[in-house]
């Protein structure tokens, strides 16, 4: 007996340098696709790392990654470009997506506001996740909460891009949201993402 494999798609979210492209790498079954480029004296004015931060590359297109589960569905994780140059790209790779991840960094919270207004006005379930850099401060998930001004609906939530178990965790919650979202009161999905 054959069976129906059933695509999932996911989008990875969030600023510039917040772990993106870790984290589709952590989840991923296969060797993720991804479209590094180098950064140059010429991005400097635009691509601001953290104060000592080893960065090098930068996402240009998207990040790639698939996870089966079990014989019959597959999670397709797209990482999308944070840096503004490339949002663009968003609509594209957001398309058919049941929802997304929005990576932040406690460090530059302000560079996951364009990831957490544009995913509301698209009206796309979205989970955020705090990405808990060694060296970024920490805070409870409700003062992330507040800073980002994200409704109460929406979880948020601790992870580390490189752990698998954690990015796990991150995905699993996005589902659960997804879900409750869909059949909620309120479920209409947005034109942009019904083609």
């Amino acid at each position: 007996m054959t069976t129906s494999l059933v695509p999932v798609k996911v989008v990875i979210a969030g600023g510039f340098g917040v772990g993106k492209t870790t984290f589709v790498g952590a989840i991923s079954d296969i060797v993720p696709l991804t479209t590094e480029a180098a950064l140059t004296t010429v991005s400097e004015p635009t691509d601001h790392t953290p104060e000592g931060a080893t960065k090098t590359t930068t996402t240009v297109a998207l990040d790639f990654g698939r996870i089966a589960l079990g014989d019959d569905l597959v999670l397709y994780v797209f990482g999308v470009p944070g840096q503004q140059r490339f949002h663009f790209l968003w609509p594209d790779l957001s398309r058919g997506a049941i929802g997304a991840v929005v990576l932040v960094d406690t460090r530059r919270i302000e560079d996951s506001f364009a990831s957490v207004d544009w995913f509301e006005r698209m009206g796309l379930p979205f989970v955020v996740g705090v990405n808990c850099f060694s060296d970024a401060p920490r805070y409870t998930v409700a003062d992330v909460r507040e800073a980002l001004a994200v409704r109460p609906d929406v979880p948020v939530l601790l992870c580390d891009a490189r752990d698998r178990e954690s990015t796990k965790q991150a995905l699993i919650a996005l589902v659960e949201h997804a879900l409750a979202a869909a059949s909620g009161p309120a479920a209409s999905p947005s034109s942009a993402f019904s083609r």
